[in-house]
């Protein structure tokens, strides 16, 4: 018998028993399915995460105050202001791991416009923050390096603030708001970036000239920066070097002795997604380890039922092997039937796994994002899987005895 003979004569054998071959073979479909459906939640919240530190800024380091302790009690960090407006300076000068530098002040205000008014927060900043962070402009556009020099009364809101002050962005453009009672004319409307990867809403805010803010809503610090400074890196790459080189550089300016501990921070954001990122790989990879349990006892259940399938079909098996039929076409012909099994358990759950991926994402609002490895290689272990629990019922098949096996009741 060639190949195709064999394989036209497992397919009739399964066809006679449609019911049995379809329960064989559920619980492949269960472990496939579930394999791709937990891959897909597991690879969807992974690129959620990964979506929300995009929007916070590519390559951003943050560095912070000190921490105040008062009889022996700490404050925690930026508690102390010890970070100096030269800071900014000397980080974007002497650095060659840094591309931007921007102070970033930060404070509750009362902000009044078109007869309403709303509490958010102001920051007082330079141009570059908005590269730093990736923030583009829905209206208008940012203010510039002469406006902090000046302390312009220049504002840019956030997209919450316009809802709540003007509803329509583009009328916010060219009107006044008041932030504590100080009127600024507004020249731009963020576009929306929605929650950030800390939880709030980042578009309730609005942004003035560091300058400015130092002047008229903060005040008091003179040498001393009262926030933080954000950092954008060359390159990915170049996040850890220019931390480095920032602690360093830090360290000598503000005259620390090897003894004593840094009186700021140095936080990178690549540093927090890699452990949220390894926090959901983890869990993708046990659930797929236990939607894999469910492909290993489809795997038993194939061989269950194909062991029953021998002892049924002696007769057949001795008949064949009387009118010529080789051991080995005895032993091809069941792992086919086997493969065969478990490769369209393997379809049918690659569809049942695509089909629940879409239902969480439609009906839940769940992110997932199918890999189309992932559904090779469940393809491919369930072939495997059929392989593997396949061979024991052939080989005993194919040993047989023909004059026993035609006497067989």
């Amino acid at each position: 018998m060639n190949l195709f003979s064999t394989f036209r004569v497992a397919l009739l054998a399964l066809l006679l028993n449609k019911m049995r071959s379809f329960l064989t073979v559920l619980g492949i479909i269960i472990g496939v399915g579930s394999v791709i459906a937990m891959v897909a939640i597991g690879e969807g919240a992974k690129a959620e995460v990964q979506r929300a530190f995009d929007k916070m800024g590519t390559n951003l380091l943050v560095i912070r105050s000190g921490s105040a302790q008062t009889s022996g009690v700490r404050g925690g960090a930026g508690s102390q202001p010890t970070l100096l407006w030269t800071d900014v300076d000397a980080i974007r000068k002497e650095t060659l791991y840094v591309t931007k530098v921007a102070p970033s002040l930060r404070q509750s205000v009362q902000i009044l416009g078109e007869g309403k008014n709303w509490t958010t927060s102001a920051e007082g900043t330079s141009p570059e923050y908005f590269e730093i962070r990736n923030w583009t402009f829905q209206y208008g556009g940012p203010f510039n390096e002469q406006d902090v020099a000046t302390k312009a009364k220049v504002a840019v809101l956030g997209g919450t603030v316009v809802d709540n002050l003007f509803g329509n962005p583009a009328d916010a453009v060219g009107a006044t708001v008041r932030i504590n009672n100080v009127p600024y004319e507004v020249i731009g409307v963020l576009a929306r970036k929605g929650q950030a990867a800390t939880g709030q809403d980042a578009d309730d805010v609005v942004m003035v000239p560091a300058g400015t803010f130092a002047a008229k809503v903060q005040g008091g610090l003179r040498q001393y920066l009262g926030g933080s400074i954000y950092v954008g890196a060359a390159s990915a790459d170049d996040t850890r070097r220019a931390q480095a080189e920032i602690t360093t550089l830090l360290r000598e300016r503000h005259k620390l002795r090897d003894d004593e501990p840094d009186d700021f921070s140095v936080s990178s954001l690549a540093e927090a997604a890699s452990a949220r990122q390894e926090g959901t790989e983890t869990m993708t990879r046990l659930l797929a380890g236990i939607a894999l349990v469910s492909l290993l006892v489809g795997g038993i259940g194939i061989m269950n039922i194909m062991l029953v399938s021998v002892t049924e079909r002696t007769r057949e098996i001795g008949l064949r092997m009387a009118i010529g039929a080789r051991p080995g076409d005895i032993r091809i012909q069941f792992v086919i039937e086997a493969v065969v099994l478990a490769s369209v358990g393997g379809l049918l759950g690659v569809a049942l796994g695509f089909g629940v991926a879409t239902y969480l994402s439609t009906e839940f609002g769940w992110a997932t994002k199918i890999d189309p490895q992932i559904v090779a290689l469940a393809l491919g272990s369930s072939a495997l899987v059929g392989v593997g629990f396949g061979l024991y019922p052939a080989h005993k098949a194919s040993r047989l005895d023909p004059i026993q096996a035609l006497r067989y009741e």
